[in-house]
C-alpha cells in the first residue's frame, strides 16, 4: 500500500513540476518566473524525500536539506538582483 502512495505522490509532483516549467517559460513577468522556479525547486525536494522514503535511507533527506538551503539562497539573491540591480552592496 505504501508503494502505491509513493507512486501516486511522485506522479502528482511530477505533474506539478511540468506545470511549473510551463509557468517558467510562459510567465508574463520576472516575478512569475522566480516564483515558478522556487516552486519547482520545492517540488524537486519533495521528489527526493519521496525517493528517500521508498529506499528507506536517510541519505536522501540530507540531500534534500542541502538543496533547500541552496535554493533559498539562490532565490533571495536573484530577487535582490532584480530589485536593486546588484547582489552585494
Amino acid at each position: 500500500m505504501i508503494n502505491f502512495a509513493i507512486s501516486a505522490g511522485a506522479l502528482m509532483i511530477a505533474l506539478a513540476i511540468v506545470l511549473n516549467a510551463l509557468r517558467l517559460f510562459l510567465g508574463p513577468s520576472r516575478g512569475d518566473r522566480i516564483l515558478a522556479l522556487d516552486t519547482m525547486l520545492i517540488n524537486a525536494i519533495a521528489l527526493i524525500v519521496l525517493f528517500g522514503i521508498y529506499e528507506n535511507t536517510g541519505f536522501y533527506f540530507e540531500a534534500a536539506l542541502l538543496l533547500a538551503m541552496v535554493g533559498f539562497v539562490g532565490t533571495v539573491a536573484y530577487t535582490k538582483f532584480l530589485l536593486r540591480g546588484d547582489i552585494v552592496e
